[in-house]
């Protein structure tokens, strides 16, 4: 009865043990070799609008007169504008402030208080590329103190991201094909992808145009092409060959 009672005893430990085992080999099984590949696509567009900051500043012994100076200018500025075909809503207000100016008095030995600076500043957009001398020039013939780095976009900036991103993807496989065989395997399906965020990279213009006295010749702006940059990250299963398992 005892030696019955031993081998139930071990046949229900060698039972929990199997288990064991099992379950301590299933996370095992469930892996599998995967290939990850980031890849990049580009595209490459002729820009065809814009955008140019424009300020306007003012200075007065009082807050009320450099914030009327200030806002004369705007008015006179926005008119210009809509000469140059620019409308009221491609020429927001961006910022705006009225700020008092200290100086320090060596003599006083403190800060003295020399007046008021108020400065208003706004983002000109330009759907026709070819009317952006035009708006410059007309910003700053109306009073415009700075005309501010210039950058440069694409109506089409959307369908050319799309075509970006299918070209990243394009490259995500094939540089995953290459890495699959180069492992002696081949490549399975496509487990996940991942996009970042795109890019528009190209060069901005940096631009300072103070008000001339003589009329000045027509500013001519000429953008170099931009590229639309898109990175994708993404997981393929490896398929082994039969030698390799």
């Amino acid at each position: 009865m005892k030696k019955y009672f031993i081998q139930k005893r071990l046949s229900v430990y060698a039972s929990l043990l199997l288990v064991f085992l099992t379950a301590l080999s299933l996370p095992l099984c469930a892996e599998e070799s995967q290939i990850v590949v980031s890849a990049s696509g580009k595209v490459s567009v002729k820009p065809d609008m814009a955008e140019f900051g424009v300020v306007l500043q003012s200075d007065a012994k009082s807050a009320e007169k450099a914030a009327a100076e200030t806002a004369e200018k705007y008015r006179r500025v926005q008119a210009a504008l809509r000469s140059a075909t620019v409308p009221l809503g491609d020429a927001p207000t961006v910022s705006y402030t009225v700020s008092p100016n200290w100086e320090w008095n060596q003599s006083q030995g403190k800060s003295v208080l020399k007046g008021y600076t108020a400065r208003h500043a706004i983002m000109v957009t330009v759907r026709t590329l070819g009317s952006i001398g035009r708006a410059i020039d007309a910003a700053v013939q109306a009073g415009a103190d700075e005309v501010q780095s210039i950058t440069f976009s694409s109506s089409r900036y959307e369908e050319l991201r799309k075509q970006a991103l299918a070209a990243a993807v394009g490259n995500a496989r094939k540089d995953a094909v290459v890495m699959a065989d180069a492992a002696g395997g081949r490549l399975g399906q496509l487990i996940e992808v991942g996009v970042s965020q795109p890019q528009f990279v190209g060069r901005a213009m940096d631009v300072m145009a103070l008000k001339s006295v003589s009329a000045p010749a027509p500013t001519e702006i000429a953008p170099s092409d931009q590229d639309i940059v898109v990175t994708v990250t993404s997981r393929w299963r490896f398929l082994a060959s039969p030698a390799l398992r």
